[in-house]
């Protein structure tokens, strides 16, 4: 693991932090860490003497400055190495009011700690070695879970899913890669110490895995950040009404008025613990408003943008040539369509039947059709079926592990591009000397995942994204 010599003044220090919430609690809870963290706490701590007590142990007391009681505390003790950045640290439960957290703050630092900085104790508990980057990474995501699944991903990653994956690829590819080094050193000798066709067997089952991680990554982000899902169609189409059914409350504006949806309004929408970004957007029609074309042309950028096209044609109606159309100006290979032909309350069945028909002649491009009455009910859980199905095909079959980390993402191509140059090199015969570049660079690739090899720059701006206290 690289050491950077900007952290190790750093890690001398005791900091200190609210590790709760900002504004009105039950409790708070400010923790303090480094290796003063004890006496530093002790110097205002009324009750036992905090430096002779065993690790997780927690003590009633008050919180003074000076003669002055700021508040009646429990103190949680951890010793070194067994806390969460291996150092010693102490955890203050107070009574919940910002001005009392603020208050002894203000004493710990007058005592000799400073205030940590976003993420810092994170990345203690990585620099100390207690946890890995990408474990580092997934108490970001833990934290910033909003459903079950983006919790149960992260709660993997934390518990080392990725590491270990990535440990076992990267083990198999180091002892290669010693044997090929070996040979550099008896290079006169021109002997070969490394089975080449046992390579090449490696090199394909890396291959394998490594893709599955890469194809793991669109279910991993659709988990972490939502699906994006566009509701476009003509003006009173039905789109406010089929965002307010689903969301089940009267979120936009539904009137008789075309073009009532000037702007685009955007939900979240939980179905079997996925997340799904609905985007409501202004009727697709040719418009002298000036405000409404700003509308239409926003409506358009967000399908673009968008994972699920759910396109609405009015089951009233008799002509859908510009649907059609416009449908044919949006699709796109990674996109999913679902037409919708909607107010089907106001028609029989046989004239919807026909509609579908028209769009199956028309529409080259795979698609979904559903039939739906937004006002009266009729259909809406098949639309939410069609959306989770969605996510669930994009879950891998091979293995529980997730990439959910654009960073990971990038690493691992670039190790599969390695890997590549790798397969190339044995088969093509290239010098030893090449091959041994090759597989280093692989293994970096690999390590960069885990923090193995890494810089400044990338740790900065991961732990920068944290926020104070952890």
């Amino acid at each position: 693991k690289i050491l950077f010599s900007y952290l190790c003044p750093m890690n001398q220090d005791t900091i200190c932090a609210l590790a709760t919430a900002n504004g009105i609690g039950a409790i708070g809870i400010i923790r303090v860490s480094g290796d003063d963290a004890i006496s530093i706490v002790q110097k205002s701590f009324q009750g036992k003497d905090l430096t002779q007590q065993k690790s997780h142990t927690v003590h009633y007391g008050y919180f003074v400055d000076g003669n002055e009681v700021i508040d009646e505390i429990m103190a949680s003790v951890f010793l070194a190495p067994k806390s969460f950045t291996t150092e010693n640290s102490v955890e203050i439960s107070f009574h919940g009011s910002p001005h009392i957290g603020k208050k002894i703050l203000e004493v710990l630092i007058k005592n000799g700690a400073r205030m940590a900085k976003a993420g810092e104790f994170t990345m203690r508990a990585f620099m100390n070695g207690r946890i890995d980057l990408s474990q580092a990474e997934s108490i970001a995501d833990l934290i910033a879970s909003e459903n079950e699944a983006s919790r149960k991903v992260a709660l993997n990653q934390l518990k080392g899913g990725i590491t270990n994956e990535i440990s076992i690829l990267r083990n198999d590819l180091l002892n290669f890669t010693s044997l090929i080094e070996l040979e550099l050193d008896f290079s006169e000798e021109d002997v070969e110490f490394a089975d080449r066709s046992a390579m090449v067997k490696l090199i394909q089952n890396l291959k394998f895995k490594i893709q599955n991680l890469l194809d793991s990554f669109q279910y991993g982000n659709a988990v972490k950040n939502g699906i994006a899902v566009a509701i476009i169609g003509k003006p009173n189409a039905g789109k406010s009404t089929l965002l307010n059914a689903l969301l089940k409350e009267e979120r936009a504006i539904v009137s008789n008025i075309a073009g009532t949806t000037r702007d685009t309004i955007e939900e979240i929408l939980y179905i079997k613990s996925h997340a799904f970004r609905l985007i409501d957007t202004a009727g697709l029609r040719e418009t002298t408003d000036e405000i409404e074309a700003i509308g239409v042309k926003k409506a358009k950028e967000k399908v673009e943008k968008a994972e699920i096209l759910v396109y609405l044609v009015d089951a009233a109606t008799e002509n859908f040539s510009e649907d059609i159309e416009m449908i044919k100006s949006l699709i796109r290979d990674d996109l999913k369509l679902i037409i919708c032909a909607t107010k089907i309350d106001e028609v029989i069945p046989t004239h919807y039947e026909k509609i579908e028909q028209i769009f199956r002649n028309e529409i080259a491009d795979a698609f979904d059709f559903i039939t739906i009455s937004a006002l009266e009910n009729q259909n809406i859980q098949d639309l939410k079926n069609e959306l989770s199905s969605y996510v669930e095909q994009l879950k891998s079959e091979e293995g529980n592990v997730v990439i959910t980390n654009q960073r990971h993402y990038e690493a691992l191509q670039k190790s599969l591009d390695a890997v590549h140059r790798v397969e190339s090199a044995i088969t093509g015969q290239i010098h030893t000397e090449l091959l041994a570049y090759e597989l280093r660079n692989a293994l970096e690739h690999l390590g960069e995942i885990s923090g193995e090899f890494t810089n400044d720059e990338v740790l900065g701006n991961i732990f920068s994204k944290f926020c104070i206290g952890k």
